[in-house]
């Protein structure tokens, strides 16, 4: 059969250093940092007192108080974003065929949050079983995506997908081959998640995963930089619109950015580390150029997953420098989460956000926070350090990994007739 070609029309984007597509564009080209003291609860006897927290949200914007006190945070977060991206899209929900409209998500923990204060509360009672009869609904990953469907009445597929910090971009490799294979017009994909919680925070220290850099938390997120320490933890959502090219045009719709293809492998090596040579991270990005039928000259950007941890950074690298040898050099890498921090099963859309809009304005994101070389790093690399880049990009990668080894790569392209 022939495959339909898919573009994506709609963004949407809930992030710590902005509550809006726009607002956080602008503030990744400026370098600005959502870095700053926890403020969901008394982090005082915590290693790590700092998280990438989105702020001012207001999730009665969207929904009534009633309907608000059904969601964890990880949901509403998901509305607000598929809203956004929703009216970007102007698509009009009134003439469309909402049995070929879905909804598919991504979360790498869903309602964790309710869940610890639930069971907290348990555990501080008398012993008697007193459980908001919204619990189990509020904490189920899959949760956001009905949300989503209800709240706009899609009735295509509908799920979640899980796959720790791949999870979003799992999401979107999902949404774009159910519509290049004809079973949907439009899917409103993406991710979200809110983790910034004692169990979370607790958790990611005792691993040791999170930077425990108190003293300066703007600085903290250093992806590439000789001094990191660790990850920065965030929350967010992002949303992207992914339709089929005909029924786009059909409706005189903006296009940002045509998907050329999805790359998926599994390290097979750790529940937690990287393959030390990449090998996962490289066969992703292989597979992803190998379904776009594009040469490893063709790419212009990579949207790393660059999380700021001593050793998957270095994964990372010597997987790109592995697959495009020496044109590894004329390719603008960078890292995100050096601003935004890491938003773990929401990452993988956030980012694949700012690399549509990457090649929608033709300038590159600066990777900030970089002080100091690391030797074991092939510094004459582009990382994109400290300031954005203005450039021609008509093909760019973004790159998502998981707990388990899982590993995503995305691949976005200008649209062309």
């Amino acid at each position: 059969m022939e495959l339909r070609r898919v573009v994506i029309t709609g963004l949407g984007a809930l992030t710590p250093i902005g509550n809006s597509c726009d607002e956080y564009w602008k503030n990744l080209l400026l370098g600005v940092s959502g870095a700053g003291p926890i403020s969901r609860f008394d982090a005082t006897l915590f290693k790590t007192r700092f998280a990438c927290e989105v702020k001012n949200f207001d999730i009665l914007k969207y929904v009534d108080i009633k309907e608000s006190r059904k969601m964890d945070l990880f949901a509403q977060f998901a509305i607000a974003a598929a809203h956004e991206a929703m009216e970007d899209s102007k698509i009009d929900l009134s003439s469309a065929d909402l049995e070929r409209a879905g909804v598919i998500w991504g979360t790498g923990i869903g309602g964790f949050t309710t869940c610890v204060e639930e069971m907290n509360a348990f555990a501080h009672g008398d012993g008697t079983p007193r459980y908001n009869p919204f619990f189990i609904p509020k904490i189920i990953a899959d949760i956001a995506a009905g949300q989503i469907s209800i709240m706009f009445g899609l009735k295509g597929p509908n799920y979640v997908t899980t796959s720790a910090c791949a999870s979003a971009a799992n999401a979107i490799a999902d949404a774009f081959n159910i519509i290049r294979l004809g079973k949907a017009d439009f899917v409103i994909t993406g991710g979200s998640e809110a983790p910034i919680s004692v169990a979370g925070v607790g958790g990611f220290n005792s691993m040791q995963a999170i930077s425990t850099r108190n003293d300066s938390p703007t600085t903290a997120s250093r992806p590439f930089d000789k001094d990191r320490n660790g990850f920065v933890i965030g929350e967010g959502a992002g949303a992207l619109i992914v339709e089929e090219l005909e029924h786009a045009i059909k409706r005189g719709a903006k296009i940002y950015a045509e998907i050329g293809g999805c790359g998926l492998s599994s390290d097979a090596y750790h529940i937690t580390a990287p393959q030390p040579e990449g090998k996962g991270a490289f066969l992703a990005m292989k597979n992803t150029l190998k379904e776009a039928e594009l040469p490893i000259e063709a790419v212009d950007h990579i949207n790393t997953h660059g999380t700021s941890t001593p050793l998957g950074d270095i994964a990372e690298v010597k997987a790109i420098q592995t697959l495009f040898g020496e044109h590894a050099y004329n390719i603008n890498i960078n890292s995100i989460k050096s601003m935004i921090g890491h938003l773990l099963g929401a990452a993988g859309a956030v980012e694949s956000i700012a690399t549509v809009l990457t090649i929608f304005h033709d300038i590159v994101p600066p990777t900030i926070n970089h002080f100091e070389d690391d030797e074991n790093i092939d510094n004459k690399l582009n990382f994109t350090f400290n300031r954005a880049q203005k450039r021609i990009v008509n093909v760019a990668m973004s790159n998502a990994f998981g707990f388990g080894g899982h590993n995503t790569s995305l691949l976005f392209k200008k649209y062309k007739e």
